[in-house]
Order: C-alpha cells, then sequence, then structure tokens
C-alpha cells in the first residue's frame, strides 16, 4: 500500500471518528453506569452463585457449580418454582385476554374512550407496593363474621358462595395473587393492542367486508392475525415481571409458605439465613428464566428488522 492511498483512508477514519466522538462522549456516563450497575453486578451475582460462601464471613472458593444443584434439594425451593410458575400462567393469560377485551371494545368506538383509557391506564401508574396494600385488604381470608373486602361483598349481595381463602388457598392461592397484578397491568396490555388495532389498515378491514365477512370475521381473520408481534411483545413483558415479582408479594402475604416464591427466597436467604451463595443461586436461576424470553424475542426483533 502506498503512501498516496493510505492518506485518504487515513482521512476518512478520522472523519469518521471525528462526527461519532460527540455522541459516545453524551452517551459513554449511560454506557459506563450499564457496564457497572447492569452487567457488572450481574457478573458478580454469577461469581457469588458458583462460590461456598454460605455465610457472609467465609472467603470466597470455587465449589463447581454445586450451589445449582443442591438447591433442588431444599424443601422449599420445587414449591416456590412451582407457585411462580401457577402466578405466571394465571397472570400473562388473564392480563392478555383482559387487556385485549378491553382494546376491542375500545376499537369498536364506545363514548368516553380518552376517560375509559385513563381509567384502564391509571392502575399502571401504582406501585405493586401501594395496590399489595389495597388488595391485602380486598382479599382478606377472615371467616363470614368478621369478612372484610370482596368476601363481605359477596355476602351483603348473597353470593356467600364466591368468599374464598383466596392468597391463603393451599392449592390456588398463587393463582388468586396474580388478581391484582391483572388488575394493575391489563390496562397497559389494552394499550398496545389498542395500537395495533389502530395500525390495521382500514383498507384491509373494507376489503373483508366487501367480500361478504362479518365484523367477527373481520377481526379473526383480518385484525388479529395482524397482532402477533403485539401480543409477542406484551408476552414477553408480562412474563419476565411474572418471574421476578416480589413486592406485590411481600405487600399481601408477606414471607408465607403459601405464596413463596423465587424472588421472596432469594431475599430469605440472603437478609434472614445470612446464605449469599444460596441467594445469588436463585438470583442466577431467575436471571436465566428471564433470557429465556428475553433474548429470543431479541433475535427475532432483529432479524425482522433486519432488510430483505
Amino acid at each position: 500500500m502506498t503512501a498516496e492511498t493510505s492518506a485518504p483512508r487515513r482521512r476518512r477514519r478520522t472523519v469518521r471518528i471525528r462526527r461519532a466522538l460527540p455522541g459516545l462522549l453524551m452517551l459513554s456516563p449511560s454506557i459506563a453506569a450499564i457496564g457497572l450497575f447492569v452487567y457488572g453486578l450481574i457478573f458478580w451475582n454469577l461469581r457469588e452463585s458458583v462460590s461456598g460462601r454460605h455465610d457472609e464471613v467465609s472467603p470466597f472458593h470455587f465449589d463447581k457449580g454445586r450451589n445449582y444443584a443442591d438447591l433442588w434439594h431444599q424443601s422449599s425451593w420445587p414449591p416456590a418454582v412451582r407457585h411462580a410458575l401457577l402466578f405466571t400462567a394465571v397472570f400473562v393469560l388473564g392480563a392478555l385476554l383482559l387487556g385485549a377485551f378491553l382494546a376491542f371494545l375500545m376499537d369498536r368506538g364506545v363514548r368516553g374512550e380518552a376517560g375509559f383509557r385513563m381509567i384502564y391506564l391509571f392502575p399502571m401508574a401504582i406501585s405493586f407496593i401501594a395496590s399489595g396494600v389495597v388488595w391485602r385488604w380486598l382479599m382478606n381470608p377472615a371467616p363470614p363474621e368478621r369478612a372484610v373486602g370482596l368476601n363481605q361483598l359477596f355476602r351483603k349481595v348473597h353470593l356467600g358462595g364466591l368468599a374464598n381463602d383466596w392468597w391463603q388457598d393451599p392449592h390456588w392461592g398463587m393463582a388468586a395473587m396474580a388478581v391484582p397484578a391483572i388488575w394493575q397491568m391489563s390496562g397497559y396490555v389494552m394499550a398496545l393492542y389498542l395500537a395495533g388495532f389502530r395500525g390495521v389498515p382500514e383498507d384491509l378491514r373494507e376489503a373483508a367486508r366487501v367480500d361478504g365477512a362479518s365484523e367477527w370475521k373481520v377481526y379473526r381473520y383480518v385484525v388479529f392475525p395482524q397482532l402477533r408481534p403485539v401480543t409477542l411483545s406484551a408476552l414477553i413483558i408480562l412474563g419476565h415481571i411474572s418471574l421476578k415479582v416480589f413486592d406485590l408479594i411481600m405487600a399481601i402475604a408477606g414471607k408465607q409458605i403459601i405464596t413463596y416464591v423465587p424472588a421472596v427466597a432469594t431475599y430469605v436467604e440472603v437478609f434472614d439465613r445470612h446464605d449469599p451463595a444460596n441467594g445469588a443461586t436463585i438470583a442466577g436461576y431467575l436471571l436465566f428464566a428471564v433470557a429465556l424470553l428475553v433474548v429470543p424475542y431479541l433475535v427475532w426483533t432483529v432479524r425482522a428488522e433486519r432488510p430483505r
């Protein structure tokens, strides 16, 4: 390579660096913060999870990942996983169905749509702690003579058969625990689906109607197939929220075995039992579970946006 050909390349490289430098300097604090407080803490947690530090004073020593296998021999861990799966199934399915139904009603053109949107979205602005305190009262499992909340309402409207133990039920307590989460997140799902409904071209709907399709068939065969990306996005968001739910459960039930989930187990291991290795191991399992949802979605998004 001669000096005549290398000089233009150096000039072009210098121009590119000068153009990228201001943006890089502007983003560098965020990049540093993400690198330290996200990926740095993930690395530290994974390092702690493969250590044998089952107290707060022992030095680090590598245990070859035995914590991940030994955790399944603890009596409280398998129920915690089952509770998390039950909560996730009820919460995700309930929020998707209710959010899609509310968006469908909005898309049909109800009066006062802006007001309804505000009402449905308002619960999302409330923290899980605040809503958990309210729903703890609403789902109070007290007997009929001391019933409050929903149980009292059922009794007064002569529907006492609907009264139940709610989150204290040993078999379906986590399904009841998902009710507040559905109430809080269904408005967000509604907003996603409503944007998807409004993004379907009206020409497609009119073409289906001209071909003789009923309004239900228009939605079933034309509109809803266009909403698969919206459904996938909502599924990913709700799924990762449900897997690491902590504050809602602590506000309603506390650290009870009936509502024991991995996020609560992490808190108990680290702060109550003073076992950082086990706490980090549970957090590692949560990280892997969330990655199983998020990573395929990111890969699919990158491939979908890649020009053909």
